[in-house]
């Protein structure tokens, strides 16, 4: 079989058995350390206890429950195995109803957290009304290995900005995919935060379900000896009148420390008046680490209003160092204040004050480990 000559060619099926068994050959997977991935990859169902939602204060018009996968319909159709795999083997979806005209003055912060190394499968539907407006936190800790589908559905006019933080544990194996179907005049922010884990692989997508649909996806990530992060993005431009803005930042140090990010923009030929730009930026920290980085346009028409993409890959800027230690700043504190620099921009883009003081913390953390 020919593999397909554009993104929107690719397989799509809801059956585990449609996808051939992968190898770690193929281009989707190259990057991935398979074995790692572990029952992930050789199951055919997954029946480890899923993961368990731990809501905080719902605001009116915020509701969260457990429903019958069958009475939710799906917005994503899996396009790799292991999504398939995960919606076949979720029973249950845990459901995040936002009421239309909702405007919520907190954020709605969920924990996620992990039931153990048995493999597992999970499923959440987040669905957002026409002219709502919300902030909402998915906390994901513990330990897993999971293979999980998210989807998000924003009304009309709706405004979400929605936060996924992976703070697994050291031992996590976590395969996600996160779809994104962004109503007329709709805008998401997803801001996507991965720290923890041993393999962790992301994936969002973005369809457009009507003109004006806007869509920025930020990420932040840090890799640490032996962790393999990786990242893909698809923003499937096929209405006209849309924007998308993809723009990840990570860093990396220790040996065999591993970064992946891929980004995919798709234009079709019935997305005129399309304003879109990816970039993706990775900061090595120490030798023995890898990032590799990936950005593709796909432009089926001329009628664009913009479309670029760009990637950078290095090492600290010596004078920058050089800046604050001639003021007197140790070495080891203007490390620390270059990589926060480096991510400020994304952190500010989380409306948690508490979150980001402790991303910040976190991020000091593993520098001054890396320092002793």
């Amino acid at each position: 079989m020919a593999p397909p000559s554009t993104k929107s060619q690719v397989l799509r099926s809801f059956d585990v058995a449609d996808f051939p068994a992968l190898k770690g050959l193929e281009e989707e997977w190259r990057f991935t350390p398979i074995k790692r991935l572990g029952e992930l990859v050789t199951a055919t169902a997954l029946t480890g206890t899923a993961p368990g939602y731990a809501p905080g204060d719902l605001p009116a018009g915020v509701s969260l429950t457990q429903v019958d996968a069958g009475k939710v319909e799906s917005v994503l159709t899996p396009f790799d195995r292991i999504s398939a795999l995960a919606y076949g083997s979720a029973a249950s979806v845990t459901l995040i109803d936002i009421a239309a005209e909702t405007v919520a003055a907190e954020p709605v912060v969920i924990k996620v957290v992990g039931q153990g190394s048995a493999a597992a499968a999970a499923r959440t539907y987040v669905k957002v009304g026409n002219f709502a407006k919300v902030t909402v936190v998915l906390e994901q800790v513990g330990q897993a290995t999971l293979a999980d589908n998210i989807e998000v559905v924003l009304g009309d006019s709706a405004q979400l900005t929605f936060v996924t933080l992976a703070e697994w544990d050291d031992t996590t194996v976590q395969a996600q995919h996160i779809k994104f179907k962004v109503g007329r005049d709709a805008r998401v922010d997803h801001v996507q935060v991965t720290l923890g884990g041993s393999v962790v692989r992301q994936f969002a997508s973005v369809e457009y379900a009507g003109r004006g649909g806007q869509a920025e996806l930020w990420g932040l990530y840090f890799a640490d000896a032996g962790q393999h992060i990786e990242h893909r993005q698809l923003v499937d431009h096929s209405v006209p009148d849309c924007r998308s803005y993809v723009g990840y930042r990570g860093a990396l140090q220790g040996q065999s420390a591993h970064t992946v990010w891929v980004g995919d923009v798709h234009i079709r030929a019935s997305a005129t008046g399309t304003e879109t730009y990816e970039i993706n930026r990775n900061l090595l920290l120490t030798d023995g680490a890898r990032a590799d980085s990936v950005p593709n346009l796909e432009i089926e028409t001329g009628e664009v209003v913009s479309a670029g993409h760009a990637s950078a890959t290095g090492r600290f800027d010596d004078e920058q160092l050089f800046y604050l230690m001639a003021r007197g700043i140790p070495e080891g504190e203007a490390r620390k204040l270059v990589v926060r620099g480096f991510f400020a921009e994304l952190i500010n883009k989380i409306p948690v004050e508490e979150l980001r003081e402790r991303l910040g913390d976190a991020i000091e953390a593993r520098l001054a480990k890396a320092g002793s």
